[in-house]
């Protein structure tokens, strides 16, 4: 088990370029296989959660090409609908969260598909529901193994057909699934209370440049006529919006100066402005975003005078992947914030280790936490401490950074998961921080 040695205090300078879109790409890397011609993909992010997902395309027997560092094309011709049975799927399927929308395409192009139950963060419950009851009003048959954990859905012998579907929640992965399902599935289907975030917005337009019939993009009523076949495509995939948000963090807890190269700022929504209600100065240059160094922020407060509550909705509302990083980053702010973590109700259980760090946190319940800001008064103390999940792991990077002393950092993989490189990209900007294996 690898973990990061870091010693705090640096203040950090540079450029940096965020990474593609995990969430987008682990969409868009299922979606290939829903057409038998090449699919070239661009900004791919190097990260083990994306790198499995390639693999077990692989072992389906996707030819996958690499043209250069995060430029893949992907050949779907020749699928070996075998390898569903396989341990070596169960085995490597439930080691990954995103493996559940390998579902829809393969329902969709070949009529069957299964799936172990997926891994991923330990967060809280996170149900599979959504995708299966949009798989079944479609008319596929449902199918469950409980002894192996295994989920399939299968297309009756007179086929799948559009059809209404009110989602019971906006799921991304959700609505994606049922979308990749549908496109190939005749007659109409459409799609009420879909997520509308700009990553499902990227794959609803990569599947029209495939042929895709579908309207309403970016809306919460998707219409899709299905067709008869999808072609091949070209695809550029956005920056990565958690790894951007988790950027601003940084530079603001290590009193830093950095700038986000090619941001996509168009595509962050309320990010920006849920940053400044901390505090945090941001300049939006083009498409890029300079967080200049600040030795002191302020929490803003309502115009009644009443404490910011700071939570998670679905898109346009503030993304639940962010608040680790807005929580951690208001511990050395002036003033308080509640923040309200609707979605996951383990997510916020990472905060004893920032207590231990000298951070005043009071955990009122699993989805809610009150931040009094120390306004750099009492800086974090160095400790040694693990990474429960990819975001809260970033967010006890940015702790230690910021402390004073030299911190520890195990179970990093779960980082890995989720940013390409991230101690040497650290490196460049000035941090002392150490990978040990």
């Amino acid at each position: 088990m690898a973990s990061f040695k870091i010693k705090g205090g640096n203040r950090l300078h540079g450029d940096v370029q965020p990474q593609g879109a995990k969430n987008e790409v682990l969409q868009i890397l299922c979606a290939v296989l829903l057409t038998e011609e090449e699919v070239r993909v661009s900004n791919i992010p190097d990260i083990l959660d994306v790198n499995k997902l390639i693999e077990i395309l692989k072992d389906f027997g996707v030819s996958v090409v690499k043209n250069s560092h995060g430029d893949y094309t992907f050949c779907a011709k020749n699928i070996d609908l075998k390898f569903l049975e396989s341990n070596i799927y169960k085995q490597k399927g439930s080691s990954l969260r995103g493996s559940i929308m390998l579902v829809g395409p393969l329902l969709s192009r070949f009529g069957l598909g299964y799936i172990p139950k997926p891994g991923g963060d330990k967060i809280g419950r996170r149900r599979l529901d959504t995708h299966f009851l949009g798989f079944m009003k479609l008319g596929g048959i449902f199918k469950f193994e409980e002894k192996s954990n295994f989920y399939g859905v299968e297309a009756p012998i007179s086929g799948l057909k559009g059809a209404y579907i009110l989602l019971d929640e906006a799921s991304v992965t959700g609505t994606a699934n049922i979308v990749m399902a549908a496109v190939l599935t005749p007659g109409e289907t459409i799609i009420y209370n879909a997520a509308c975030e700009p990553y499902l917005q990227q794959l609803c337009n990569m599947l029209v440049r495939m042929g895709a019939d579908i309207n309403g993009i970016g809306s919460n009523m998707l219409k899709i006529k299905g067709v008869k076949k999808l072609n091949g495509t070209d695809h550029r995939c956005l920056p990565d919006m958690i790894e951007i948000g988790s950027w601003i963090g940084l530079a603001a807890m290590t009193q830093s100066d950095i700038t986000i190269k090619n941001a996509g700022v168009q595509h962050l929504g309320v990010i920006p402005d849920t940053f400044r209600k901390i505090g945090i100065k941001l300049e939006i240059i083009g498409d890029d975003i300079h967080v200049p160094k600040q030795t002191n922020y302020s929490i803003s407060s309502y115009l009644d005078g009443s404490m910011v509550t700071i939570s998670d909705a679905p898109w346009p509302g503030f993304t639940p992947d962010l608040l680790s990083i807005i929580l951690v980053t208001a511990t050395q702010s002036s003033g308080s914030v509640l923040i309200h973590q609707k979605m996951f109700e383990s997510r916020l259980f990472f905060v004893d280790k920032l207590i231990d760090m000298g951070a005043q946190i009071i955990l009122c319940d699993p989805h809610r936490a009150t931040v009094i800001g120390l306004d750099r008064k009492s800086p974090l103390r160095a400790t040694t401490m693990s990474s429960p999940d990819i975001r809260a792991g970033i967010a006890l990077v940015i702790a230690a950074l910021s402390a004073e002393g030299t911190s520890t950092i195990h179970n990093i993989e779960q980082i890995d998961r989720g940013y390409e490189a991230i101690d040497t990209r650290l490196k460049k900007l000035g941090a002392d921080i150490e990978r040990i294996n």
